[in-house]
């Protein structure tokens, strides 16, 4: 995952997921704190700046102004009727970015005002309600997965699926083929490709 975020542009997240972590930062660093002056140097000799930036997606109703991740350049991706409440409330370090008309932010037109940025390589750890909206939308290349040595059943508080909010099976199918896998410890790392 620290790799992952040195790589990035810019780590895509949800609403939902920024209010599920108070103190996220979805730096490298805190992923893995001994590897971060390595981090840095393969961001540096990449061109890219100290860090990746964060993008956060929000339709304005669920959103937290205090996150400590607006504290330093992040950006808002909302729509044209939330930007003006939202600009009002986000620290001025950050940027809002008015997406589109509409009720929920067109992830299409958002992807493309990042790239308009200088953001060309997208990290979404967003979530299972924006993960499913980028699948839905086509907007997936790959998947990073990771298999972990626990089973974990749901009780009375569910757990998140990695999809939520869409159907993929009978009617549509999103076929996944191999592009590497590494084992660390009991730990499987799938990278998958999209078709």
């Amino acid at each position: 995952m620290g790799l992952l975020r040195a790589f990035a542009d810019v780590v895509l997240v949800g609403s939902g997921t920024m209010l599920a972590s108070p103190n996220g930062t979805w730096l490298p660093e805190r992923v893995f704190p001994s590897a971060a002056e390595e981090f840095a140097e393969l961001r540096r000799r990449r061109g890219r700046p100290a860090s990746p930036t964060v993008a956060f997606v929000t339709s304005g109703r669920s959103f937290d102004p205090g996150h400590p991740a607006l504290a330093r350049h992040a950006i808002v991706l909302t729509t044209e009727r939330a930007a003006p409440k939202l600009q009002a409330r986000v620290p001025a370090a950050s940027e809002v970015v008015a997406v589109n008309s509409g009720d929920r932010v067109d992830l299409r037109l958002a992807l493309v005002r990042l790239r308009e940025r200088g953001h060309s390589l997208i990290l979404s750890e967003g979530g299972p309600a924006l993960f499913s909206s980028l699948l839905a939308s086509g907007l997936v290349d790959e998947l990073f997965l990771t298999i972990s040595p626990l089973l974990a059943g749901r009780a009375v508080r569910p757990r998140l699926p990695l999809v939520e909010g869409i159907e993929l099976l009978p009617n549509a199918t999103v076929g996944l083929r191999l592009l590497s896998a590494r084992l660390h410890g009991d730990h499987l790392f799938l990278r998958r490709g999209l078709r």
